[in-house]
């Protein structure tokens, strides 16, 4: 076994368990066995390894025991380890980068899903007495899962409120699955692939992007499992999107074309429609002008076919309005603000507060690309009430983008009682959380700042 880099402490610890065929549970209990106490379980395990928390000197000492591994190895580690946070999220990027790359170039083969993946998402088995499911044992769960549900809660609610709901509704598919026969598992992947998606979105939104990759990365495997290659493309799009928002242009259009290439000919025409609006607006940001005009051209085009009532269950939010709007966010990109704002003027709330906030940041964006000062802080100043309401950290970021922009007309007046808006809503703004604890604990998520008013 050749070991990964020994900075990297959680990926040693995780590569030295499975050499060992080992799970999480059974390295947990030889742990408190060889130090004679109860106290550490697999949720502790996880953390190590997923590096949210550094073992103590203590706990590493028993780790070469009963890992059999230099000394060395795991002794120095801790002192290199990076900070969880960014390293955390730039590895779940890779990866979810490198898995695309296979997807597209062959959407036909079916990518592994591990089924330690799933038990880590399912976690240890609940009590029965106590199993919130209701899922017979060997079977799919009775009852849906609520994720049509919570898809219509993500209009009205940002990440911030919605993420736990969403952990929890994919860690009960996942228990599900793992109870299933083949039958059963091959009824429940749909549904697995659905849920990540959707918990790695509201993580997304929430500010745990690390997260969100993984969620999408797992929604991706699902997804091929089952050979539906439409729903792969909107993961990656989907994925692309985070990315996007969190300033990360160039990944962003890796997914969005992986995402295209491989469900073009599979998905449907409101499908192929979003894909290529998620080039589009990646390589606009990315300052790649020229495939940002084209792919937003061929965007224009396939809108033309598109029939809401024939497209699938989770595109019920793509509708001419959204279509509109996402065309005006893409030509203030494209630093084409004439067109654009007519259209962002037009897209008002009728999606949510969220929807409202995002678009009305790239509404000030264009009217000041038109020189439209007051106007722009006039419109940035509507969207940060939406902003409050909405509890997502892509709104906060597409505010802060404009503020950042309106620095340049600090002496303007409607500039100056813009910024007393934003100091004054500022501790009410959701922030980026920290890494989100692993889907088997059951405390529900903190919030830093004092609460939302609406």
């Amino acid at each position: 076994m050749t070991p990964p880099d020994p900075s990297l402490l959680g990926p040693l610890i995780a590569q030295l368990r499975l050499a060992r065929g080992w799970s999480q549970q059974r390295l947990a209990d030889t742990l408190c066995a060889a130090a004679g106490t109860p106290t550490l379980t697999r949720h502790e395990v996880s953390r190590w390894e997923r590096a949210v928390r550094v073992p103590g000197e203590r706990w590493r000492r028993h780790l070469v025991a009963v890992l059999d591994a230099p000394a060395g190895l795991l002794g120095d580690a801790p002192t290199r380890s990076r900070p969880p946070g960014p390293a955390t999220a730039a590895r779940s990027r890779s990866a979810l980068l490198a898995l695309a790359r296979r997807w597209a170039a062959d959407p036909s083969a079916p990518l592994l899903l591990n089924p330690a993946t799933i038990d880590h998402v399912a976690g240890p088995p609940p009590d029965p007495a106590s199993d919130p499911t209701g899922s017979p044992p060997g079977g799919p769960p009775s009852g849906a899962f609520g994720l049509a549900e919570l898809r219509r809660l993500d209009d009205l609610a940002g990440g911030a409120d919605l993420a736990p709901a969403g952990a929890y509704r994919l860690r009960r598919v996942a228990r599900a699955l793992r109870r299933c026969g083949p039958a059963g598992r091959r009824r429940l992947l749909p549904a697995l692939a659905e849920a990540a998606q959707l918990a790695g979105w509201l993580d997304g939104d929430a500010g745990d992007l690390a997260a969100g990759l993984a969620a999408h990365r797992l929604g991706l495997r699902a997804a091929a499992a089952t050979g539906d290659r439409a729903f792969a493309g909107h993961v990656l799009g989907s994925a692309s999107h985070l990315l996007a928002g969190a300033g990360d242009a160039e990944g962003a259009l890796l997914l969005a074309r992986a995402g295209y290439a491989g469900a073009r000919r599979a998905g449907s025409p409101g499908l192929r429609t979003l894909l290529l609006h998620r080039v589009a607006l990646a390589a606009a940001l990315a300052g790649r002008t020229p495939a940002g005009r084209q792919a937003l051209d061929a965007a224009r085009r396939a809108a033309e076919t598109v029939d809401p009532a024939t497209e699938p269950a989770w595109l019920y939010w793509l509708d001419g309005d959204e279509l509109a709007a996402m065309t005006g966010r893409t030509l203030v990109a494209l630093g084409r603000p004439g067109p654009a704002v007519p259209l962002l003027h037009a897209a008002g709330s009728a999606r949510g507060p969220r929807s409202a906030s995002v678009y009305g940041g790239w509404l000030a964006r264009g009217l000041l690309q038109l020189g439209e000062v007051d106007q722009a802080a006039a419109v940035a100043g509507a969207a940060l009430h939406d902003a409050v309401r909405a509890g997502s950290t892509r709104a906060t970021a597409a505010l802060v983008e404009v503020d950042r922009r309106l620095t340049a007309h600090r002496a303007e007046p409607a500039v100056r009682r813009w910024r007393r808006l934003l100091a004054d809503a500022r501790p009410y703004l959701p922030r980026a959380s920290a890494p989100r604890r692993p889907a088997t604990t059951r405390r529900p998520r903190g919030r830093a700042g004092p609460p939302r008013t609406g």
